[in-house]
């Protein structure tokens, strides 16, 4: 009885007041109109409150929002172009193309027989990479490609393209001239050629300079315990200094975040041309050489041909990093006099018949392509968060920080690279390359890839060989798809890419070029 009940007056309560409010649509709408009226009233009452219509209009601008970002890539939105004709992949492909049409305003492109590269100013607001693609030195068979990445202006890679290249071409034509028994043209000697004894008697100098170096920078180091406001104290005595003067260890974490603060505040001050009259002081101190430290950083020795060739072999790693510390002194010592604070990476690889050298300084990165289709490296990044690179860098009273990536003295993403002489004063970062030499019979490689970070921004080793791998048929060997590739994929640096292919199984790129 109670279920009863119940049922009658939902039935009274629910249907006869809901047939009611039908009846009550449904008087004075004539049959003709009963429905765009019925629609109409259902409208009004429902979606044409201010709330109903503001909440339409926010999803209305984020879905478009979505759809613009592309973040929402299978959608209602999706569908709709589909059923319009306008399908996925052909709005796709149209995003696409106004993106490569965008890049390719500012590229820069070269090919050889074996050898291609190409270059995009991306998002940058200037193009500051340069490369070299030279298969055949000077007849030599000896190649030479390079790419520099420069970092706060095109000053230090514009140096480096301008003066190291032109060094090196130099130094590889002398040394591969004598290797072969060749008369070094007149016109490319700058000294007379020194015999064998000669170089080891500059080699015993330099092991005599070297020692004289030692020498003054303990005498630095002294004279530096006493000068504690000096720009040349190091971190780790300023730290034991207010240990000291605080009786106790309680104050070391402090002193080493105040050393760290003051050496970042007196680094930025140069870079911004701010420096306080105590800075300038210490700086008119060490030309004077009363600090000790004016030979702390001399000008590196570099050696005439003969010295880098023995028994007929050149000693390339040895000619390259000379080199490279030598045009790295020289810029250093050309932006101190035009405050210029630029700098850059340097990825140098050079071939000889079967031989392969990469030198590397910065995070520039070159990748093999063996006969297996695996990708192996042929350089290695300098990051500031390396083991390695961390303890170089705190032996050398510096430090490093994260702010957003890490860096040298919370200022540079790289720790080695040409230039940068705020930096280079205590040598917290350095031009020294890695050398890394590799026998292409023994890896029978498709090809290589060198290029600069912008590209590994967007790309791993193992997806730029896969992706090079299938577009060598392409007229720049892959080397503009990918670039294209990477800055549709995002990345926001300048992209250079630069691909070697070795054909018919021959790993002579210089010689089967002179042939």
């Amino acid at each position: 009885m109670e279920d009863e009940l119940e049922d009658k007056i939902l039935y009274q309560t629910f249907f006869k007041s809901h047939m009611k409010l039908l009846s009550k649509f449904a008087v004075g709408v004539s049959p003709l109109n009963s429905s765009v009226g019925y629609v109409w009233k259902v409208m009004r009452v429902y979606l044409l409150k201010p709330e109903v219509l503001v909440a339409g209009l926010l999803i209305f601008v984020f879905v478009l929002y979505l759809q613009a970002s592309e973040v929402w890539s299978r959608g209602f939105i999706g569908k709709i172009s589909s059923g319009l004709g306008l399908t996925r992949g052909a709005t796709r492909s149209g995003k696409l193309a106004l993106l490569t049409s965008a890049a390719e305003k500012h590229s820069w492109d070269d090919k050889r027989s074996t050898s291609a590269v190409y270059a995009v100013q991306g998002r940058r607001p200037r193009m500051e990479d340069r490369f070299v693609l030279d298969e055949n030195i000077n007849g030599t068979g000896i190649s030479m490609f390079a790419i520099f990445d420069g970092h706060g202006g095109e000053f230090a890679a514009d140096f480096a393209k301008a003066v190291l290249v032109k060094n090196l071409n130099l130094k590889l034509t002398q040394s591969s001239n004598i290797a072969t028994g060749k008369t070094t043209p007149p016109a490319a000697v700058e000294t007379p050629v020194k015999t064998a004894k000669a170089c080891e008697d500059e080699d015993e100098d330099d092991d005599k300079d070297h020692e004289v170096n030692e020498r003054h920078k303990v005498n630095a180091a002294s004279s530096l315990t006493q000068r504690r406001q000096s720009f040349r104290k190091s971190k780790t005595e300023d730290v034991v200094d207010k240990v000291i003067s605080s009786g106790g260890n309680s104050g070391s974490n402090s002193g080493n975040t105040n050393a760290n603060h003051k050496l970042e505040t007196d680094l930025l001050s140069k870079y911004m041309g701010n420096a306080s009259p105590q800075r300038q002081l210490t700086k008119e101190n060490l030309i004077n050489g009363t600090t000790g430290q004016q030979n702390a950083n001399p000008k590196p020795k570099t050696y005439e041909a003969k010295c880098y060739v023995q028994n007929g072999s050149i000693n390339y790693g040895k000619i390259i990093t000379d080199e490279v510390l030598a045009a790295d002194y020289d810029l250093v010592e050309m932006a101190k006099k035009v405050s210029n604070f630029a700098g850059t990476t340097a990825l140098i690889a050079v071939m000889h018949h079967t031989k392969l050298i990469v030198a590397n300084v910065g995070d520039s990165r070159g990748v093999m392509c063996d006969f297996k289709g695996n990708a192996i490296p042929l350089s290695f990044d300098h990051k500031p968060q390396q083991v390695r690179e961390q303890k170089r860098i705190a032996d050398a009273g510096g430090f490093i920080s994260f702010k957003g990536v890490w860096r040298v003295a919370g200022i540079l993403a790289t720790s080695r690279a040409l230039g940068d002489y705020p930096l280079k004063e205590k040598n917290l970062v350095i031009a020294e390359p890695d050398i890394l030499s590799f026998d292409l019979v023994d890896h029978r490689p498709a090809f290589l890839i060198l290029a600069s970070d912008g590209l590994w921004d967007t790309f791993t080793n193992e997806e730029a060989v896969a992706y090079i791998r299938e577009r060598l048929d392409e007229p720049h060997f892959g080397a503009k798809s990918i670039t294209l590739q990477s800055y549709n994929r995002g990345s926001v640096d300048n992209i250079t890419v630069l691909v070697i292919v070795f054909k018919n199984g021959r790993y002579e790129v210089g010689s089967s070029n002179a042939n």
